[in-house]
Protein backbone atom coordinates (compact mmCIF):
# COMPACT_ATOMS: atom_id res chain seq x y z
CA UNK A 1 0.00 0.00 0.00
CA UNK A 2 1.74 3.06 -1.15
CA UNK A 3 0.95 5.51 1.89
CA UNK A 4 1.03 2.35 4.70
CA UNK A 5 -2.42 2.32 5.08
CA UNK A 6 -4.39 0.20 6.95
CA UNK A 7 -8.01 0.63 5.79
CA UNK A 8 -9.11 -0.49 8.74
CA UNK A 9 -8.81 2.69 10.66
CA UNK A 10 -10.39 4.61 8.04
CA UNK A 11 -13.81 5.55 8.62
CA UNK A 12 -15.72 5.55 5.60
CA UNK A 13 -18.33 8.20 5.06
CA UNK A 14 -19.46 6.71 1.61
CA UNK A 15 -23.30 4.30 1.29
CA UNK A 16 -23.21 1.35 3.51
CA UNK A 17 -19.92 2.84 4.74
CA UNK A 18 -18.05 2.61 1.71
CA UNK A 19 -14.76 4.34 2.02
CA UNK A 20 -14.22 7.03 -0.49
CA UNK A 21 -11.18 8.69 -1.36
CA UNK A 22 -11.70 12.25 0.75
CA UNK A 23 -12.24 9.47 3.49
CA UNK A 24 -8.56 8.52 2.66
CA UNK A 25 -7.46 12.03 2.47
CA UNK A 26 -8.88 12.89 5.24
CA UNK A 27 -7.04 10.40 7.52
CA UNK A 28 -3.74 11.34 5.71
CA UNK A 29 -4.08 14.90 6.84
CA UNK A 30 -5.47 14.03 10.60
CA UNK A 31 -1.47 11.80 10.37
CA UNK A 32 0.42 14.74 8.90
CA UNK A 33 -1.51 17.62 10.61
CA UNK A 34 -1.71 19.12 6.37
CA UNK A 35 -4.76 21.11 5.87
CA UNK A 36 -5.95 20.29 2.98
CA UNK A 37 -8.85 22.65 0.27
CA UNK A 38 -12.44 21.71 1.23
CA UNK A 39 -13.97 19.41 -0.98
CA UNK A 40 -16.34 21.27 -3.41
CA UNK A 41 -20.14 21.14 -2.12
CA UNK A 42 -22.64 20.68 -4.85
CA UNK A 43 -24.89 24.03 -4.37
CA UNK A 44 -28.28 22.99 -5.62
CA UNK A 45 -30.07 25.32 -8.35
CA UNK A 46 -32.30 28.18 -6.45
CA UNK A 47 -35.84 27.13 -6.52
CA UNK A 48 -38.20 28.95 -9.16
CA UNK A 49 -38.74 33.12 -8.11
CA UNK A 50 -42.95 32.80 -7.54
CA UNK A 51 -44.33 36.24 -8.10
CA UNK A 52 -46.26 37.21 -4.98
CA UNK A 53 -48.21 40.04 -6.66
CA UNK A 54 -52.24 39.04 -6.34
CA UNK A 55 -53.85 38.22 -9.90
CA UNK A 56 -55.21 40.78 -11.38
CA UNK A 57 -52.74 43.41 -9.47
CA UNK A 58 -52.11 46.35 -12.16
CA UNK A 59 -48.61 45.62 -13.94
CA UNK A 60 -46.03 48.32 -12.72
CA UNK A 61 -43.08 48.76 -15.13
CA UNK A 62 -39.29 49.08 -13.62
CA UNK A 63 -37.93 52.43 -13.69
CA UNK A 64 -34.96 52.68 -16.20
CA UNK A 65 -31.84 53.92 -14.35
CA UNK A 66 -29.27 54.56 -16.71
CA UNK A 67 -25.98 55.12 -15.34
CA UNK A 68 -25.12 58.83 -15.20
CA UNK A 69 -21.46 59.91 -14.94
CA UNK A 70 -22.27 63.05 -12.46
CA UNK A 71 -19.02 65.50 -13.74
CA UNK A 72 -19.85 68.34 -11.15
CA UNK A 73 -19.90 71.00 -14.40
CA UNK A 74 -21.82 72.77 -16.09
CA UNK A 75 -22.36 72.65 -19.24
CA UNK A 76 -23.57 74.54 -22.45
CA UNK A 77 -25.39 72.97 -25.28
CA UNK A 78 -26.80 75.01 -28.43
CA UNK A 79 -30.49 74.74 -28.97
CA UNK A 80 -30.97 73.22 -32.62
CA UNK A 81 -33.18 70.42 -33.95
CA UNK A 82 -36.18 69.64 -33.27
CA UNK A 83 -35.72 71.21 -30.05
CA UNK A 84 -35.49 74.65 -31.87
CA UNK A 85 -37.85 73.70 -33.53
CA UNK A 86 -39.93 73.40 -30.48
CA UNK A 87 -38.52 76.48 -29.16
CA UNK A 88 -39.68 78.69 -31.58
CA UNK A 89 -43.60 76.88 -31.96
CA UNK A 90 -43.69 77.36 -28.36
CA UNK A 91 -42.96 80.67 -28.07
CA UNK A 92 -45.82 81.46 -31.05
CA UNK A 93 -48.13 79.24 -29.31
CA UNK A 94 -48.01 81.45 -25.91
CA UNK A 95 -49.43 84.70 -27.49
CA UNK A 96 -52.58 82.30 -28.16
CA UNK A 97 -55.03 82.83 -24.91
CA UNK A 98 -55.90 78.95 -24.22
CA UNK A 99 -58.71 77.46 -22.25
CA UNK A 100 -58.77 73.85 -21.42
CA UNK A 101 -62.20 71.18 -21.12
CA UNK A 102 -61.27 67.50 -19.21
CA UNK A 103 -64.05 64.83 -19.76
CA UNK A 104 -63.79 60.77 -19.41
CA UNK A 105 -64.96 58.60 -22.07
CA UNK A 106 -65.93 54.78 -20.86
CA UNK A 107 -64.13 53.00 -23.85
CA UNK A 108 -65.07 49.10 -22.56
CA UNK A 109 -67.11 48.71 -26.23
CA UNK A 110 -64.69 49.84 -28.50
CA UNK A 111 -62.13 47.53 -26.27
CA UNK A 112 -63.92 44.75 -27.33
CA UNK A 113 -64.20 45.85 -31.01
CA UNK A 114 -60.87 46.43 -30.98
CA UNK A 115 -59.98 43.22 -30.17
CA UNK A 116 -62.31 41.80 -32.66
CA UNK A 117 -60.64 43.38 -35.59
CA UNK A 118 -57.09 43.58 -34.53
CA UNK A 119 -56.48 40.03 -35.50
CA UNK A 120 -58.23 40.79 -38.75
CA UNK A 121 -55.72 43.92 -39.35
CA UNK A 122 -52.96 41.69 -38.14
CA UNK A 123 -53.76 39.45 -41.05
CA UNK A 124 -53.42 42.62 -43.48
CA UNK A 125 -49.91 43.09 -42.00
CA UNK A 126 -51.32 46.17 -40.18
CA UNK A 127 -50.89 46.70 -36.45
CA UNK A 128 -54.72 48.32 -35.20
CA UNK A 129 -54.28 50.62 -31.74
CA UNK A 130 -56.68 53.11 -30.66
CA UNK A 131 -55.47 55.75 -31.98
CA UNK A 132 -57.70 55.34 -35.91
CA UNK A 133 -60.78 55.17 -33.73
CA UNK A 134 -59.48 58.82 -31.98
CA UNK A 135 -58.44 60.31 -35.51
CA UNK A 136 -61.97 58.62 -37.06
CA UNK A 137 -64.00 60.45 -34.06
CA UNK A 138 -62.38 63.58 -34.01
CA UNK A 139 -63.10 64.11 -37.72
CA UNK A 140 -66.75 63.06 -37.55
CA UNK A 141 -66.97 65.42 -34.35
CA UNK A 142 -65.00 68.39 -36.71
CA UNK A 143 -67.54 68.05 -39.74
CA UNK A 144 -70.45 69.32 -37.16
CA UNK A 145 -68.16 71.88 -35.71
CA UNK A 146 -65.95 73.38 -37.95
CA UNK A 147 -64.35 76.07 -36.25
CA UNK A 148 -62.17 73.55 -34.47
CA UNK A 149 -60.48 72.67 -37.98
CA UNK A 150 -60.13 76.25 -38.55
CA UNK A 151 -57.02 78.79 -38.44
CA UNK A 152 -57.01 82.66 -37.44
CA UNK A 153 -54.49 85.12 -39.59
CA UNK A 154 -51.77 86.85 -37.52
CA UNK A 155 -53.93 90.05 -37.51
CA UNK A 156 -56.83 88.77 -36.10
CA UNK A 157 -58.97 89.51 -39.32
CA UNK A 158 -59.85 86.47 -41.04
CA UNK A 159 -61.15 82.62 -40.05
CA UNK A 160 -59.79 80.42 -42.74
CA UNK A 161 -62.12 76.71 -42.47
CA UNK A 162 -60.28 73.93 -43.90
CA UNK A 163 -61.29 71.49 -45.60
CA UNK A 164 -58.93 68.62 -45.17
CA UNK A 165 -58.89 67.14 -41.91
CA UNK A 166 -55.20 66.57 -41.75
CA UNK A 167 -54.79 65.01 -37.56
CA UNK A 168 -51.25 65.16 -36.36
CA UNK A 169 -50.42 62.59 -33.34
CA UNK A 170 -47.46 63.86 -31.48
CA UNK A 171 -45.03 61.11 -31.21
CA UNK A 172 -42.32 60.51 -28.58
CA UNK A 173 -38.83 59.92 -30.04
CA UNK A 174 -35.25 59.57 -29.15
CA UNK A 175 -34.74 62.92 -31.36
CA UNK A 176 -37.63 64.73 -29.07
CA UNK A 177 -41.30 65.45 -29.51
CA UNK A 178 -42.16 65.27 -33.16
CA UNK A 179 -45.69 65.31 -34.80
CA UNK A 180 -46.61 63.88 -37.93
CA UNK A 181 -49.31 64.59 -39.56
CA UNK A 182 -52.33 61.55 -40.88
CA UNK A 183 -53.63 63.59 -44.08
CA UNK A 184 -57.56 63.51 -45.46
CA UNK A 185 -58.87 61.99 -42.50
CA UNK A 186 -61.94 62.28 -43.49
CA UNK A 187 -61.72 60.54 -46.39
CA UNK A 188 -60.27 57.53 -44.90
CA UNK A 189 -61.55 54.27 -43.16
CA UNK A 190 -60.50 53.33 -39.97
CA UNK A 191 -57.79 50.23 -41.30
CA UNK A 192 -56.38 53.03 -43.75
CA UNK A 193 -55.68 55.56 -40.87
CA UNK A 194 -54.47 52.17 -38.88
CA UNK A 195 -52.01 51.59 -41.95
CA UNK A 196 -50.81 55.34 -42.17
CA UNK A 197 -50.09 56.10 -38.40
CA UNK A 198 -48.30 52.55 -39.12
CA UNK A 199 -46.02 54.20 -41.92
CA UNK A 200 -45.63 57.48 -39.69
CA UNK A 201 -44.64 55.74 -36.41
CA UNK A 202 -41.97 53.16 -38.59
CA UNK A 203 -39.98 56.53 -40.63
CA UNK A 204 -40.63 58.23 -37.16
CA UNK A 205 -38.40 55.44 -35.03
CA UNK A 206 -36.11 55.58 -37.97
CA UNK A 207 -36.09 59.31 -37.97
CA UNK A 208 -36.71 59.55 -41.58
CA UNK A 209 -39.74 61.54 -41.15
CA UNK A 210 -40.01 63.83 -44.47
CA UNK A 211 -41.47 67.50 -44.10
CA UNK A 212 -44.69 66.47 -46.00
CA UNK A 213 -44.81 64.13 -43.17
CA UNK A 214 -44.55 66.42 -40.40
CA UNK A 215 -46.56 69.81 -41.78
CA UNK A 216 -49.82 70.54 -42.80
CA UNK A 217 -51.68 69.95 -39.50
CA UNK A 218 -54.84 71.59 -38.80
CA UNK A 219 -55.87 69.61 -35.50
CA UNK A 220 -53.86 67.86 -33.41
CA UNK A 221 -54.36 64.81 -30.82
CA UNK A 222 -51.56 63.80 -28.19
CA UNK A 223 -51.71 60.17 -26.51
CA UNK A 224 -49.82 60.75 -23.63
CA UNK A 225 -51.66 57.39 -22.50
CA UNK A 226 -48.52 55.21 -24.18
CA UNK A 227 -46.19 56.83 -21.64
CA UNK A 228 -48.42 57.63 -18.42
CA UNK A 229 -51.07 59.99 -16.89
CA UNK A 230 -54.47 60.85 -17.04
CA UNK A 231 -54.58 64.83 -17.52
CA UNK A 232 -52.58 67.21 -19.40
CA UNK A 233 -52.69 70.72 -20.18
CA UNK A 234 -51.93 70.33 -23.99
CA UNK A 235 -50.36 73.45 -25.61
CA UNK A 236 -51.79 74.29 -28.90
CA UNK A 237 -49.90 73.82 -32.73
CA UNK A 238 -49.93 77.36 -34.38
CA UNK A 239 -51.88 78.00 -36.95
CA UNK A 240 -54.06 75.48 -35.25
CA UNK A 241 -56.95 75.96 -33.22
CA UNK A 242 -57.19 73.35 -30.89
CA UNK A 243 -55.75 70.11 -29.51
CA UNK A 244 -56.64 66.88 -27.53
CA UNK A 245 -54.23 64.65 -25.19
CA UNK A 246 -54.96 61.37 -24.46
CA UNK A 247 -54.35 60.09 -21.14
CA UNK A 248 -54.23 56.00 -20.25
CA UNK A 249 -56.58 53.77 -20.11
CA UNK A 250 -58.04 52.44 -16.97
CA UNK A 251 -60.26 50.22 -15.25
CA UNK A 252 -62.61 51.40 -12.85
CA UNK A 253 -65.47 50.91 -10.97
CA UNK A 254 -68.50 52.55 -12.50
CA UNK A 255 -72.71 52.55 -12.26
CA UNK A 256 -74.35 51.17 -15.21
CA UNK A 257 -77.94 52.13 -15.78
CA UNK A 258 -79.59 49.37 -13.41
CA UNK A 259 -77.28 51.19 -10.40
CA UNK A 260 -74.85 48.20 -10.25
CA UNK A 261 -71.42 48.50 -9.92
CA UNK A 262 -69.19 47.18 -12.96
CA UNK A 263 -65.75 47.33 -14.38
CA UNK A 264 -65.40 49.35 -17.29
CA UNK A 265 -62.50 50.89 -19.18
CA UNK A 266 -62.36 54.23 -18.99
CA UNK A 267 -59.81 56.95 -20.64
CA UNK A 268 -59.57 60.92 -20.07
CA UNK A 269 -59.50 63.55 -22.48
CA UNK A 270 -58.15 66.87 -22.07
CA UNK A 271 -58.71 69.58 -24.96
CA UNK A 272 -57.34 72.75 -25.42
CA UNK A 273 -58.56 75.67 -27.59
CA UNK A 274 -58.03 78.88 -29.12
CA UNK A 275 -60.41 81.50 -26.95
CA UNK A 276 -59.93 83.94 -29.71
CA UNK A 277 -62.59 82.23 -31.95
CA UNK A 278 -64.10 78.93 -30.05
CA UNK A 279 -65.93 79.30 -27.12
CA UNK A 280 -66.22 76.62 -24.10
CA UNK A 281 -69.76 75.84 -25.13
CA UNK A 282 -68.66 74.59 -28.63
CA UNK A 283 -65.47 72.55 -27.18
CA UNK A 284 -68.27 71.04 -24.90
CA UNK A 285 -70.70 69.99 -27.71
CA UNK A 286 -67.47 68.96 -30.05
CA UNK A 287 -66.10 66.33 -26.84
CA UNK A 288 -69.56 65.09 -26.15
CA UNK A 289 -69.95 63.92 -29.77
CA UNK A 290 -66.26 62.80 -30.42
CA UNK A 291 -67.29 60.99 -27.04
CA UNK A 292 -70.52 59.40 -27.92
CA UNK A 293 -68.90 58.22 -31.16
CA UNK A 294 -65.97 56.03 -28.83
CA UNK A 295 -68.46 54.96 -26.80
CA UNK A 296 -71.36 53.61 -28.99
CA UNK A 297 -68.26 52.90 -32.11
CA UNK A 298 -71.07 50.78 -34.18
CA UNK A 299 -73.13 54.61 -34.80
CA UNK A 300 -69.77 55.56 -36.23
CA UNK A 301 -70.88 53.59 -39.49
CA UNK A 302 -73.77 55.25 -39.88
CA UNK A 303 -71.64 58.31 -41.08
CA UNK A 304 -68.74 57.22 -42.49
CA UNK A 305 -68.12 58.26 -45.99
Amino acid sequence: MENNIKLSEVVGTGKDGRILKEDILNYLAKQTGAILPPSPEIVPPPPELVSTKPKGAPFLPKPITPIIQYTGKDRTEAVKGIQKAMVKTMSVALKIPHFGYCDEVDLTCLVKLRNDLKVVTADRGIKLSFMPFFLKAASLGLLQYPILNASLDEDCQFITYKSSHNIGIAMDTQQGLIVPVVKNVQILSVFEIAAEINRLLTLGLANQLGTNDLSGGTFTLSNIGTIGGTYAKPVILPPEAAIGAIGKIQVLPRFNDNGEIIKAQIMNISWSADHRIIDGATMARFSNLWKFYLENPATMLLDLK
